[in-house]
């Protein structure tokens, strides 16, 4: 009786086991695990150095958007342009880079565009509201800046021909260098102007609304 016992004890104690296990086991939900793929170094690189001019856009006024958002906007906005940066890189930019009397594009990458929401008086001269590229014409004492209407351009590939506004702005040099370029509009004898600063030097564009 006891070696019956001895023998079936094991399989009972693991029927009694198997069962109080299975009745309050409650089966977990299933997880989908998604796991991302794998960047090596070689890509890391090409994909860390697809820009070295990072986009940048800059309103008048200032902040818009923020102002908007945080409802201290008191009217509609009167500017926006839409650049993008390039460095200094330990280089002399005008007349060496940026050479004097050449079309430069105020930028890199993309043509540069600026955009009027309403109609606006650039130094003096009425301007139709709209998107323009504008783009520059450096020389060492001036620049001569350039509204044109060929949009989405890319490179110095610019049709002259499509230039529908003109302006000559002088240039200011400071010892307080620009390390990469810089725009920012600002108010400006009660209407605003845009800051455009790299390397030493600085223009303004000033406009009335």
């Amino acid at each position: 009786m006891f070696a019956a016992l001895k023998r079936s004890l094991p399989l009972s104690l693991v029927f009694i086991c198997s069962f109080a296990a299975c009745g309050d086991h409650k089966p977990t939900p299933s997880q989908t695990v998604h796991v991302q793929p794998s960047v090596n170094a070689r890509e890391q690189k090409r994909l860390a150095s697809m820009d070295k001019s990072p986009m940048d856009i800059a309103y008048f006024p200032e902040d818009y958007p923020v102002l908007k958002m945080s409802g201290k906007a008191k009217e509609d906005p009167v500017a926006r342009i839409i650049y993008s940066r390039p460095s200094k890189d330990d280089r002399t930019i005008f007349g060496n880079v940026v050479k004097y009397g050449t079309y430069w594009r105020l930028g890199a990458n993309e043509g540069t565009e600026i955009e009027f929401f309403r109609d606006v008086e650039v130094t003096g001269r009425k301007v139709k509201k709209g998107r323009y590229i504008i783009y520059s014409v450096p020389y060492e004492k001036k620049w001569t800046i350039k509204l044109n209407d060929d949009l989405y351009t890319w490179g110095l590939s610019i049709h002259s021909a499509k230039d529908v506004y003109s302006f000559d702005i002088p240039v200011t040099t400071s010892n307080n260098i620009f390390e990469v370029l810089t725009m920012k509009f600002e108010d400006y004898e009660g209407g605003g102007r845009l800051m455009m600063a790299w390397d030493s030097v600085r223009t303004y564009l000033p406009f009335k609304y």
